[in-house]
């Protein structure tokens, strides 16, 4: 099933390959849950979902408790006259000061789906400043959301950095970290998804912790660009090596193949 919300770096594409690697267990925890492409197409027991992004968990959440009564709700923002950029503008206003958490919830999903190009975007206020899309008709994702809320009784959901997240693991659970990737060159970084960076010392802290977690016996999988970079703070881990068409860009021929890779400590 593909995730509701369009997410830049999304792995549904490559979802085959994430799954022949990650072990079997009792609980898989996600610090990156992002659009949840890998929670939506594995069978564990349980899970535990967290990303840094307050909105996206808020949404995660109200979906859970409410379902197909939120569903219904969002449906009301998706109609030709909210289809509008002036309209849109006013909405993403609402969206930057209201306190009612359903609203934002459903707001959040609006602009995610009207917005340019599916960016999830912040400025330095923490305010969402992605533009309107100018999208015919823009998808409203019924039976993918119902899917995730059924789906959403397994799991838990937090908004915590990778950090605090990767402290819940124990025995018998297995970690998915899909951060925002290491950037292929000065000008390819799409990671202000949430508020606050996630830089190259970030990129080490979280290998680091990888590596304890393995030490415990819980395997943690990775996924990055493959960057010389990389290899050197994933090393000891299994490494697997592919090629991935990228449509982050707008740009034609931003969407080219870049390598990237998994990476597995123990397991």
């Amino acid at each position: 099933m593909k995730p509701f919300l369009k997410w830049a770096g999304g792995k549904y594409r490559i979802l085959r390959r994430i799954k022949e690697q990650l072990p079997p267990g009792s609980r898989l925890l996600e610090p990156f849950v992002g659009s949840g492409a890998v929670f939506l197409n594995t069978d564990y027991p349980r899970y535990f979902l967290s990303d840094s992004n307050a909105d996206l968990i808020n949404l995660y959440q109200v979906l859970q408790e409410e379902g197909a009564y939120f569903v219904q709700y969002c449906r009301g923002y998706f109609t030709p006259a909210t289809n509008r950029e002036e309209e849109y503008y006013r909405l993403r206003a609402q969206f930057n000061t209201t306190r009612d958490r359903k609203e934002k919830a459903a707001l959040f999903l609006y602009l995610n789906r009207h917005g340019y190009n599916g960016l999830c975007r912040y400025n330095a206020a923490g305010e969402f400043n992605t533009p309107f899309g100018r999208y015919a008709q823009p998808y409203f994702p019924e039976k993918e959301m119902l899917y995730f809320a059924r789906k959403a009784q397994q799991a838990d959901f937090a908004c915590l950095d990778f950090r605090q997240a990767m402290a819940q693991a124990k025995p018998g659970d297995v970690v998915y970290c899909d951060p925002p990737y290491v950037p292929l060159s000065p000008t390819a970084n799409f990671t202000a998804y949430s508020s606050g960076g996630f830089g190259l010392e970030e990129q080490k802290e979280l290998a680091v912790l990888a590596a304890r977690l393995a030490m415990k016996g819980i395997p943690v999988l990775l996924s990055n660009h493959d960057t010389e970079f990389v290899r050197q703070i994933y090393r000891g881990a299994q490494l697997t090596f592919f090629k991935v068409r990228r449509f982050i860009s707008c740009q034609g021929s931003g969407r080219n193949k870049a390598g990237e890779l998994l990476a597995l400590f123990g397991g």
